[in-house]
């Protein structure tokens, strides 16, 4: 992919696509087929940066990878991981290398994890504090909580963790060492974030309790169970379905629907949050697939209105910010981001990137601590957005671009490909104007 894009506004966009893969459950499918006997069949994988990095960690951990078709995987797992043979790089997938520290510490096993230059700028010890205390070990190679470190594994004894903030992934990394600890492993959440990986382990034969506490839960897990590989169906990433969608809503006399979403509860706070705003959003052809239920999600151009989008949301829609800022550029009135303060700690500092592309477009944007405010109204565009690596903001400023009054350029677009490969195609598919410049 070229390193600039610039993207205009044209026609009304139109058209049928498919988001690719969940990249939550595209991760876990690989890692849990990697800790079990047997094979795992995955369809529907995405093939973006960010899940063939996690791919060759599997490998390298001893399982068998086979790349069978578009988005057909086989995983033939030898029951544990194994010790690897060099470095685990991976890349820039924090999901990815959060996970599988965690798997990796449940095995006698010594790995030294490292990433790219933007990985390694990602705080690590929200995972490794509570690994550390079921009794796996941790060397800083450069810098204490940032990447390269050196993991040794094995003997975990359960631990009783109870989060501050809800986080899927430090919850996902704890039970995935809770597999191989003594006793039962615990995790309380002050609000639910999304259980893939409790839904997936009982696919793979774990028993996962859930019981309600407060405005949250309590995730319990005994160690020891006999993971056994199976068929994993991946629906289609809600993350990134928001980026067409989202073109529809604001691009005039558009209708796009992406087919194949997965609606989990969980996951969907963008989509609750948009119809708050006004939004003609409209699901048909439900269905379940792989324990999770996923439809058709349309949307319309809409006349948007500013709203205060509730912090408990925040769980449920943390990727999403950067997408809904960008909407919020069209609507009328403020719309209220806060209680997002994980935002600054993502691929990058998204509150400050996002705030800085939009003021640079023209849109009034009041920047706090832990979020923003973004009023809404013409849109000037016009401007070259930094982007410092990241993905989602180089998706959402592309996304303003083609209903801003000027062209939207972004400066490096290569790492939209840890994501949404094909994210140029499919949207030149609905009539965007989306192209190569400098």
């Amino acid at each position: 992919m070229p390193s600039c894009l610039t993207a205009r506004r044209g026609a009304p966009l139109s058209g049928l696509v498919r988001a690719p893969g969940d990249k939550s459950m595209s991760h876990r499918a690989l890692i849990l087929g990697a800790m079990a006997t047997g094979v795992t069949d995955i369809e529907g994988l995405l093939e973006g940066d960010d899940v063939l990095a996690t791919a060759r960690a599997v490998e390298a951990f001893g399982a068998a990878v086979e790349r069978l078709g578009e988005g057909r995987w086989r995983v033939t797992g030898r029951g544990g991981f194994q010790q690897p043979a060099g470095v685990i790089d991976c890349g820039n997938a924090g999901t990815g290398v959060r996970l599988l520290m965690g798997a990796a510490a449940g095995y006698p096993v010594t790995t030294t994890f490292d990433g790219d230059a933007s990985l390694r700028k990602r705080p690590m010890k929200r995972v490794t504090g509570p690994l550390t205390d079921m009794g796996a070990r941790f060397g800083w190679k450069v810098e204490p909580d940032r990447l390269p470190v050196e993991i040794q594994g094995g003997a975990l004894t359960a631990i009783d963790f109870i989060q501050p903030v809800a986080s899927a992934q430090v919850k996902s990394a704890i039970l995935l060492a809770g597999l191989n600890a003594d006793g039962v492993t615990t995790v309380t959440e002050p609000e639910p974030s999304r259980d893939h990986t409790e839904r997936m382990l009982r696919a793979f034969g774990a028993e996962v309790g859930v019981l309600p506490m407060g405005a949250g839960w309590r995730v319990s897990l005994k160690g020891g169970p006999r993971l056994t590989g199976t068929r994993v169906a991946v629906p289609g990433d809600p993350s990134s379905a928001a980026f067409p969608l989202a073109a529809g809503l604001i691009v005039p006399g558009s209708e796009v629907t992406v087919e194949g979403v997965m609606l989990n509860p969980l996951r969907t706070g963008l989509f609750e949050t948009w119809r708050e705003m006004g939004a003609d959003l409209t699901v048909s052809n439900r269905r379940m697939s792989g324990g999770e239920e996923l439809g058709d999600v349309t949307a319309r151009n809409s006349a948007l209105t500013g709203v205060v989008v509730p912090t408990d949301r925040a769980a449920s829609m943390i990727d999403e910010y950067p997408i809904l800022a960008a909407t919020a550029a069209f609507a009328t009135g403020a719309t209220v981001m806060r209680g997002i303060g994980e935002m600054r700690v993502k691929e990058s500092d998204r509150i400050a990137l996002m705030a800085a592309g939009l003021i640079a477009c023209g849109v009034t944007v009041e920047e706090e601590p832990e979020g923003f405010t973004v009023t809404g109204g013409p849109v000037r565009g016009g401007a070259t957005v930094t982007t410092h690596g990241d993905h989602r903001i180089a998706m959402s400023h592309l996304v303003l671009g083609l209903a801003a009054n000027k062209a939207v350029t972004v400066d490096e677009s290569g790492m939209i490909a840890t994501s949404f490969p094909g994210f140029v195609e499919l949207m030149r598919g609905l009539g965007a104007d989306i192209a190569a410049s400098g």
